[in-house]
């Protein structure tokens, strides 16, 4: 048994370590289409430096909260350590949140609104 937690416990690093390298190579690609936009003739867009930047974050930010959540179930599942996990949970969930309506422009519960401009 505790071979099995222990490779589980890789699993969880390894799931963390992957959340990691997404928020970084996301983060690397977005500033690239934004330097490399300015160059190509196109105009740069802050907006959408930061659109791009968000999703990298969202991204990394679920997969960490995955490898969280693996790393704690697996471990001795103490009150201290389920209460830490939530707190993390709910901080990583208000900024996902927060993101999302940074990156949409709306909560994801609403409804997208139909854009005149493009009928």
């Amino acid at each position: 048994m505790h071979e099995i937690q222990q490779y589980i416990e890789y699993v969880a690093k390894g799931i963390e370590i992957t959340g990691i390298i997404a928020l970084v190579v996301g983060m690397v690609l977005a500033l690239g289409k934004f330097i490399l936009g300015m160059q190509a003739g196109r105009q740069r867009s802050y907006k959408i430096l930061r659109q791009e930047l968000g999703k990298a974050i969202l991204l990394g930010l679920e997969i960490l909260v995955a490898g969280d959540i693996i790393g704690t179930v697996v471990a001795e599942p103490t009150m201290d350590r389920v209460l830490a996990l939530g707190i993390i949970v709910l901080i990583r969930t208000f900024l996902s949140l927060s993101i999302e309506v940074e990156i949409e422009g709306r909560f994801p519960w609403q409804k997208k609104t139909e854009d005149p401009a493009k009928e």
